[in-house]
């Protein structure tokens, strides 16, 4: 060992030998699959091919031999910096100096563990911390777990295993997966939302919501499943069935906790535009939020003699210009007052209806796909615009949590009631006519806007005829408002957050009610936190309460303000709740006085870069965008947004898949044939097909084309790939390297295994410039093979282009390009005969923030004997960018005969001489008689012959 190694404190660890990488054979799987652009009708059985059968051993070629020693220089530089605490972003920084803020969006730690498709956002943000550290920057790049969840749950009443010891284990083997791929997260900063410590703040923030009226309790729909006792989240019920079961489910209205986030409709959709987030990311969440500005108006209910009663029907309408086209109302099943409409004669139908609607979730309701389904009230409305009396029908493609839960009708106008109005033979109106009146005569509805017809009614003050259709929305509402049928109306599709789970694994609310009263009262901020008691059964009470309520003692409490027996409230937080403030508990997370201190908060916020998946586009990122402005507006945080900028990187999906088809005798059918037959899939391994064209094919018979797919990896599909076997075979930085050059960050890229390859010889070529190639018994010798010799201008030029374009890269985050800037220098280097230390040093620097293990390894090996993380990155000079050469024409008596390279600098008699070598002018020059040279630097050389050799050199 070292001297060197000593002072680091370092050990090398014996050489480490691999086994086999084994991957399993295919099973036999039968299943009844949707095919991609297939119309086959089948029933269909998927076989392993012939050279893979089940239960086979999948034979593999022989191990590579290691490019480079990884196996002992990654876990030797993992301790190292575990042990020196290399990224710990000290509680009191310099706060002269810049921040850079850079955080994953929180994992949960689930029972699988990490797959390949993982660290593709982690490195990327590791990258650009490791840059910033080297640019001088103060980095926070911490990493915690929102471990609060349905899985564990379920799993605890499963097994009998407590949430707390699944989560523990499932989260020692996330972090112990990340720390083996080198990244350089600030561990002394590590949270987790199951530790009370954590959640003491969210209920803090729940109350601070309470206070302020923007938590509230309402009888909401929930998943209710009667055969297994429970509510169900959404992602629990499957086609109007439980996930566990296959019990039916039913909606049940029931009382709730709910956030209201609708206050902040309007400032969360406004301060999108000052957001550097992916367009199509803000497009999201002003798409859910939805605002539309219309109008309400008022129908009265008639009784079946016509007169009216006294119930109105209160509608939402973005279309007021079209009301004199409403041939009939739809009120939702769930519409508070659709018992006291229907009739006698209807009542059994409408309750038929409303038991199979109460099945289906609010996404199948309004699918614009289904076919539309109703069933009439048996109850008629008046249309205050011209007295007509419309038909009352209830269908399901209304919900009773938008808008008023009605709506008005207006077929020709709106494609969803022209479907419905057909289907069930009501009156068509046209009140609009196109402005291309070819519309007009197509048959379908027509949602856009024209001019006004049809729609006049003198005796009641209202003709909007020859009206645009912005005109008449005007004066509609101008009529309503003045004769009381309705008002202007603002309304967002965005509703308020349910904000309460029926579940033992997740936070308290920290609520009592008092016996004789069911009105919450929030527990004193000093009793925080509301810590979870202790269950030995986590299983569904079977009568709709919370496991929680098993908790008697627990439960068993006094009213804090009268000292009045009292009851807790035995529901808890959604997950979500704990992922909508971690980046501001990172930024102090010992702090046991305040969710943050104020210095911290304003220092450190907003986060300068969130990464993560584009599925939490929605609603991860709106709730915690309400709950930041919430503690904007009571002083704990100094900004108005979060995260500054969001980057999604994009999906890793699976190995690809060939698929071939096969008729009922066995013979192999063409993939893009058109039949109805029964085909069987066979699953063809990768040696037996070949590309043709844009298309696979197999390779034994070209005329049989099979289907290539690939899918977002999954442990359902079998297609996961582990990192631990990726490391252990090619090691992290190879690993990281890969994910990197698949292609850019924020596209979806396909996993190919045999690609790491070529980034793993790529580190073996940049080891062995630096160290040299291994001796004859195969050991490596000490220290480096550079030189201390000054480099020359060309080393330098290749060097400084390096350094500008992955700068340039990494903070673009186009890290694919980077590295290729990296593999062009380290090409031009294998051609130089020494390599300078001061070159060599800069692209280890360079290095760093891609493979920081190697990185790390070399740079001792050059005689350093700190870690590099906060080395100065390299810095271009621009002098050297420069092109130090150019392309000189040369002319013959004026004639441009050819160009040379030459430097810039370059003297006549210089330019002449490279002529004169030059393959192609030389024939002009060789052995004749020069008049005279005209040389411009830079610009051009001219050679002026004498007559007498003219004909000679032109022959």
């Amino acid at each position: 060992m070292s001297s060197t190694h000593t002072q680091l404190g370092l050990q090398l660890q014996p050489q480490l030998t691999f086994t086999s990488l084994l991957l399993p054979s295919h099973p036999l799987i039968t299943f009844y699959p949707r095919l991609h652009n297939r119309t086959f009708k089948r029933c269909v059985s998927i076989t392993a091919s012939s050279a893979n059968e089940p239960n086979d051993v999948v034979e593999h070629k022989p191990k590579q031999k290691r490019a480079y020693p990884f196996h002992e220089i990654e876990p030797k530089w993992q301790r190292y910096w575990e042990k020196d605490k290399t990224f710990r972003t000290p509680d009191e920084v310099d706060m002269s100096k810049p921040k850079f803020y850079v955080l994953d969006m929180f994992p949960y730690p689930s029972g699988a563990g990490l797959h390949v498709g993982h660290p593709l956002g982690y490195t990327a943000t590791d990258i650009l911390a490791r840059l910033k550290r080297m640019q001088g920057y103060n980095v926070l790049h911490p990493m915690g777990w929102d471990a609060f969840g349905l899985p564990a749950e379920q799993y605890a009443i499963e097994t009998g295993t407590h949430p707390k010891i699944t989560t523990l284990k499932n989260i020692d083997r996330f972090r112990s997966q990340l720390k083996s791929l080198g990244f350089s997260y600030d561990w002394d900063r590590e949270i987790s939302t199951t530790e009370p410590d954590y959640y003491k703040w969210t209920q803090w923030i729940f109350l601070q919501l309470l206070k302020r009226g923007l938590a509230y309790q309402a009888e909401v729909p929930v998943n209710w499943c009667p055969a297994l006792g429970t509510v169900l989240a959404n992602e629990e019920v499957i086609d109007g069935l439980s996930e566990r079961g296959g019990h039916p489910v039913i909606r049940k209205p029931m009382k709730q906790w709910m956030l209201k986030i609708t206050a902040y409709a309007d400032r969360l959709r406004e301060d999108l535009d000052d957001l550097d987030w992916p367009e199509s990311i803000k497009e999201m969440q002003r798409n859910w939020i939805g605002k539309s500005e219309g109008a309400e108006m008022e129908f009265s209910v008639l009784s079946s003699d016509g007169q009216e009663r006294d119930i109105k029907i209160t509608i939402y309408t973005t279309r007021p210009d079209t009301i004199f086209g409403a041939t009939y109302l739809v009120i939702a099943p769930e519409h508070p007052l659709l018992s006291s409409l229907v009739s006698t004669t209807q009542r059994e139908s409408v309750e038929e209806y409303i038991d199979v609607a109460s099945r289906k979730s609010d996404l199948e309701r309004t699918e614009l796909q289904k076919e539309k389904t109703g069933v009439f009230s048996g109850c008629y409305a008046k249309n205050p615009v011209n007295g007509e009396a419309i038909p009352i029908w209830v269908a399901d493609y209304v919900l009773g949590s938008y808008g008023t839960g009605a709506i008005m009708a207006v077929p020709a106008h709106d494609t969803r009631d022209f479907e419905f109005a057909s289907k069930y033979d009501i009156p068509i109106r046209w009140v609009v006519m196109p402005h291309d009146k070819k519309l007009s005569g197509s048959g379908k509805a027509y949602s856009g806007e024209g001019n006004v017809i049809n729609s006049s009614n003198t005796k009641l003050g209202l003709d909007i005829n020859s009206l645009s259709s912005k005109d008449a929305a005007f004066k509609v509402i101008e009529w309503a408002e003045r004769t009381g049928n309705g008002k202007k109306k603002v309304n967002y599709k965005l509703r308020d957050w349910l904000f309460a789970r029926q579940r033992y694994w997740g936070e308290p609310i920290p609520v009592v009610f008092s016996d004789d009263s069911d009105e919450g009262v929030p527990i004193l901020e000093t009793e925080l936190p509301l810590t979870l008691p202790e269950l030995d059964d986590f299983s569904p009470t079977g009568t709709g309460e919370p496991p929680l309520a098993k908790a008697v003692s627990w439960v068993t409490t006094k009213d804090p303000l009268s000292g009045k027996p009292a009851r807790r409230e035995t529901s808890t937080m959604p997950q979500w709740a704990g992922s909508c403030w971690y980046y501001l508990r990172f930024m102090d997370p010992k702090n046991s006085n305040e969710l943050v201190a104020k210095t911290k908060e304003t220092y450190w916020s907003p986060v300068d870069v969130y990464v993560g998946g584009a599925e939490h586009a929605v609603l991860h990122l709106l709730y915690a965008r309400f709950w930041h402005k919430v503690l904007y507006d009571i002083g704990v945080v100094s900004t108005k947004e979060p995260f500054k900028c969001v980057i999604n990187q994009g999906i890793i999906l699976g190995e690809v898949q060939y698929i071939a088809y096969k008729d009922s005798d066995g013979n192999f059918i063409s993939a893009d044939s058109d039949t109805s037959a029964e085909l069987q899939q066979e699953i063809i391994p990768d040696e037996k097909v070949i590309k043709s064209g844009d298309s696979f094919v197999l390779k034994d018979n070209p005329e049989i084309s099979v289907l290539a797919r690939s899918h977002k990896m999954s442990k359902s599909r079998g297609n996961v790939v582990n990192p631990d076997d990726v490391v252990s075979e090619y090691g992290a930085d190879s690993l990281r390297l890969y994910e990197m050059f698949m292609g850019p960050l924020r596209d979806s890229k396909q996993w190919n295994t045999s690609g790491i390859e070529g980034v793993h010889r790529f580190l073996g070529r940049a080891w062995r410039l630096v160290v040299g190639s291994p001796l004859s018994d195969g050991t490596l010798k000490e220290g480096t093979v550079v030189t201390d010799e000054d480099p020359t201008p060309e080393q330098l030029r290749s060097l400084h282009k390096c350094i500008a374009k992955v700068t340039e890269e990494i903070e673009a985050t186009r890290f694919n390009t980077g590295i290729s800037a990296m593999m062009e220098f380290i090409n031009v280097a294998y051609k130089w005969k020494k390599h300078p230390r001061v070159i060599i040093e800069a692209f280890v620097l360079m290095l760093a923030p891609y493979a920081p293990h190697m990185a790390e390894e070399l740079w001792f090996r050059l005689g350093h004997s700190k870690s590099l993380a906060y080395e100065p990155f390299p810095k271009v000079d621009p002098a050297y960018l420069e092109e130090s050469t150019i392309l000189l024409p040369v002319q013959i008596n004026g004639k441009t005969r050819g160009t040379i390279q030459v430097e810039k600098t370059c003297s006549e008699e210089d330019a002449f001489q490279l002529a004169s070598k030059d393959e192609k002018l030389s024939k002009y020059l060789d052995g004749v008689s020069i008049k005279k040279r005209i040389f411009v630097p830079g610009k051009i050389l001219n050679v002026i012959l004498d007559r007498q050799n003219i004909k000679a050199a032109v022959r």
